[in-house]
């Protein structure tokens, strides 16, 4: 990362994507700070909980200037990725739209208006490819595309409310590829070596993508490697 960006928050800081973001921040002499569903205190925020979120915000002591998203449900102890439509559960529908999309939504609400009104910000937070509509060839996953699909509408609509507010803004989701994390560990037997990458190096990949973004390229999804995903 060439342009240091201060002050950072990243929402998720626990996760293994969100702890490497903080760690990657705060090598490079950024003012950064974490928050998570599984933090005490004041740092404290969860996504199924506005009014955490909104504490959350309002305990800032400064403007954000980047706010970095890096959450997402794929599975947990109790459910897995839907392989077919008779695995459609409207529980765990909703807990993943909770996850992957509302609570997103719920951060930008609250923090992308304390954003600094002029100059070069950030709001990004983690999607998929597999919730790009045109990139689906093989089905399954129904919640997880949905919910990311979902997110990625919107990163699209929120960017154009605030380009409004400060022209040179950037609102974006990003594709982190396959990290080695709790999220993607059931999965990681089917990715070639080279693509499943180390938490430290996905953060890295992801703080260089957010660097070569423009206001030009608010509201669209970024890959690891800086090519555009189609929604």
């Amino acid at each position: 990362m060439t342009e240091v960006i201060a002050p950072a928050v990243v929402i998720g800081a626990s996760g293994g994507i969100g702890a490497a973001l903080m760690e990657a921040l705060a090598e490079e002499g950024v003012d950064v700070r974490g928050f998570a569903r599984s933090f005490p205190g004041r740092d404290h925020l969860d996504l199924t909980d506005e009014a955490s979120i909104a504490t959350a915000a309002a305990s800032l002591s400064g403007p954000p200037v980047l706010v970095v998203v890096a959450t997402g449900l794929l599975h947990d102890r109790e459910a897995a990725p839907e392989k077919s439509m008779a695995a459609l559960d409207p529980a765990w529908l909703a807990r993943q739209f909770q996850v992957n999309a509302i609570g997103p939504a719920l951060v930008a609400k609250h923090f992308l208006p304390i954003q600094p009104r002029a100059g070069r910000t950030i709001f990004a937070a983690l999607s998929a490819r597999v919730g790009s509509i045109g990139d689906n060839r093989l089905g399954g996953w129904y919640g997880y595309r949905a919910s990311k699909a979902a997110l990625n509408q919107l990163i699209r609509t929120l960017a154009v409310e605030q380009r409004r507010r400060n022209d040179r803004s950037i609102v974006v989701g990003l594709h982190p590829g396959t990290v080695a994390t709790a999220l993607s560990k059931p999965f990681q037997t089917n990715v070639v070596a080279d693509q499943l990458f180390a938490p430290d190096r996905a953060a890295v990949q992801l703080l260089d993508v957010l660097d070569g973004l423009r206001p030009a390229d608010s509201g669209k999804l970024w890959a690891w490697d800086g090519a555009e995903i189609t929604p």
